[in-house]
């Protein structure tokens, strides 16, 4: 487990992944520009450690080694600093065979405002190796972000925060008291997360949804404020109107139900705008599904 600002400690943990063992060690070599935030990675043999890099404003700077605990050696910048970025931490994965960065930018932020403060929207792009083991640079996030790895099954209940992107809406954390009783731990409790905020023409946008051959009628389980409507359109925010959920009780924030609609003819694989229309704070929304 590595961590530290502005030097880089590390411990070796247990198998239980929750405590440790040996003496927590500080890095005699902590690379070029590092500032906090590391994350190490093992790839072709070689290790890596990413970290905020250069302070302000920060971007995602990398060191290699040939071992976990180092010495690092400086590489360069996987990202940039720039005033897009501002702080950052980066995380680094790979699936299906490629590699991908996430970090901080201010793409949301500065729709809002074009001044910066602490609040940062999370981006990511495809990571790629050079044939020495380095890491090709970019001056920041593309716009058209990498490609989509697979698609979504819309017959599967979808949390309503699954999103590529949205606008006006927010998404609220809440722990929920069930009623039920464990008597080794008192009453038990559901942790909640669902998308609030919802006003007149705010969306939500979800990308690559494949139908297949079809499907028949959508729901939406939602808890009613003032009520409103759902209008689920495909490909385009203006784009063909397939279903049209009408939420229509009101007043009934807290108690969760489920509104369906039939659906047009859709078929094969489409991005989903979810787009909320009515007066001002329409619902709060939790998950949506479609049927066969």
């Amino acid at each position: 487990m590595y961590w530290g600002n502005p030097k880089v400690y590390w411990v070796k943990l247990n198998e239980d992944m929750i405590s440790y063992s040996g003496e927590i060690m500080q890095d005699a070599t902590t690379p070029a520009n590092y500032q906090e935030g590391p994350w190490v990675w093992k790839h072709d043999g070689m290790y890596y450690m990413a970290y905020a890099s250069t302070c302000c404003p920060e971007g995602i700077g990398y060191a290699m080694s040939t071992k976990p605990t180092g010495a690092w050696e400086y590489k360069g910048m996987i990202v940039d600093a720039s005033e897009k970025t501002r702080g950052n931490h980066p995380g680094i994965i790979e699936f299906k065979g490629k590699w991908y960065c996430f970090g901080h930018s201010y793409d949301l932020l500065k729709q809002i405002t074009d001044k910066f403060y602490e609040r940062r929207s999370v981006d990511m792009d495809e990571m790629v190796f050079n044939a020495d083991g380095t890491i090709q640079n970019r001056a920041y996030w593309s716009v058209e972000g990498p490609a989509q790895v697979g698609t979504l099954n819309p017959f599967n209940r979808v949390e309503a925060e699954t999103m590529a992107w949205s606008e006006g809406v927010k998404t609220h954390f809440e722990t929920e008291w069930t009623g039920d009783f464990d008597w080794d731990r008192g009453t038990k409790i559901d942790d909640h997360l669902f998308v609030t905020s919802i006003n007149n023409g705010d969306y939500i946008l979800v990308r690559g949804v494949d139908f297949g051959s079809g499907a028949k009628t959508v729901e939406a389980n939602v808890s009613p404020i003032y009520g409103g409507k759902i209008e689920v359109r495909v490909d385009k925010l203006d784009g063909p109107v397939i279903a049209t959920i009408n939420v229509d009780s009101s007043r009934e924030a807290g108690y969760w139900k489920s509104f369906s609609a039939p659906v047009d003819d859709v078929n094969g694989v489409h991005d989903v705008y979810f787009v909320f229309k009515g007066d001002k704070d329409l619902f709060n929304f939790d998950w949506w599904k479609f049927n066969r």
